[in-house]
């Protein structure tokens, strides 16, 4: 390529980053502005429209203008303004400032254990699960750390410490996507159904959902003391994050050395630096720093909240059915496996633990 032409392919990247993100930014209020609408309302099924989360319409939003951009022939021009892992780290920074450690001694251990039972046998079943379907170790890594802990932001964290290719990222995130947002309903819908205390549906709705606003939405649903602890055993398994990562850093460094013990710097280098952020963050708000009171933490909360939109924006927008086909259905067969696993582990978990061990009354 020509001097001249790599001039010019700079300008046009340049431009359409500009314009793409300009269109996100739109796409962001067209959210809000859907999302305000629908949130007074109620749904078929009594669902209250308040509990169907911004990021569930952004998603649509997104998918909505992806079909239409396609169809326009403009989307690959928009694509450089589609920065979904950008606006996602920044948004989980700063998501770090209202989350103290303190939430995990709220329902005794009985989240930690939980988080730590239910990432254990899910992220192990889906890799052992996901290697007799024969998938790459980088697609395996992101898939398993995504159905064990927290979806989207897991996934994430999880392909920079394998260096994982942006196609598989784009895969495992439509797969949390499809899957979370029927759960979001129908987990709340079986526990009305069985009668299930609302701190044990809480603690299966958190060990069980993907996506921490899903998690939220179908707490929400079930009840005030099911909100709480969904949010808290899935704060609890968000800690994971950066545990899981470290090690699958260490594991990939070590396997592509021959077996050599990986420096510390090579595993600095792949460690996402993001969840150092969202450390500190949450230490600034459980020492203080960072209060409900002060003016700083609404400012920050809404910050986050539209890096978020903009966020799930962009992964509606860059959904792409080429890539599923291109793929093939092994890694969809092995997500629907694992997450029907992950279901009735936490059921169980969920009683045993708090229902049993730790009942917790808020």
């Amino acid at each position: 390529m020509t001097t001249t032409n790599q001039a010019s392919a700079k300008k046009n990247n340049a431009a359409g980053f500009w314009i793409g993100l300009a269109v996100v930014i739109a796409l962001c209020f067209l959210t809000r502005y859907v999302y305000n609408i629908v949130k007074p309302m109620t749904l078929p099924g009594n669902i209250p429209g308040s509990v169907l989360e911004y990021p569930i319409w952004a998603a649509l939003v997104g998918l909505i203008f992806n079909w239409i951009f396609k169809a326009t022939n403009i989307h690959e021009r928009l694509t450089p303004g589609f920065k979904t892992e950008l606006f996602l780290k920044i948004g989980l920074i700063l998501l770090g400032g209202k989350i103290s450690f303190k939430v995990l001694v709220t329902a005794a251990g009985g989240a930690i254990i939980q988080g730590v039972i239910m990432v254990t046998c899910v992220y192990f079943f889906s890799w052992w699960l996901a290697g007799k379907f024969g998938l790459p170790d980088t697609l395996r890594a992101v898939m398993s750390t995504a159905v064990s802990i927290c979806g989207v932001s897991a996934a994430i964290a999880s392909a920079g410490a394998v260096l994982a290719k942006k196609e598989e990222i784009t895969y495992v995130t439509a797969l949390v996507i499809v899957t979370a947002l029927p759960l979001m309903v129908i987990a709340p819908m079986i526990a009305k159904a069985i009668n299930m205390p609302e701190p044990v549906a809480g603690a299966w709705f958190g060990g069980n959902v993907d996506t921490t606003a899903a998690v939220v939405g179908a707490g929400t649903i079930y009840g005030e003391t099911a909100q709480t602890i969904a949010s808290i055993v899935k704060q609890t398994q968000n800690v994971l994050i950066g545990v899981v990562s470290f090690f699958l850093a260490y594991y990939f460094v070590s396997k592509e050395g021959d077996g050599e013990r990986p420096s510390l710097s090579i595993i600095w280098q792949r460690f996402p630096k993001f969840v150092l952020g969202f450390i500190v963050a949450s230490l600034l708000y459980t020492f203080n720093v960072i209060t409900k009171d002060n003016s700083s933490y609404a400012a920050i909360q809404n910050i986050m909240n539209w890096f978020f939109c903009a966020a799930f924006v962009c992964m509606g927008l860059e959904l792409s059915v080429a890539e599923f086909k291109k793929m093939g259905w092994s890694p969809v067969i092995v997500y629907l496996i694992v997450t029907v696993f992950n279901t009735l582990l936490a059921l169980g978990i969920s009683y045993l633990i708090f229902g049993w061990l730790f009942p917790v009354s808020l």
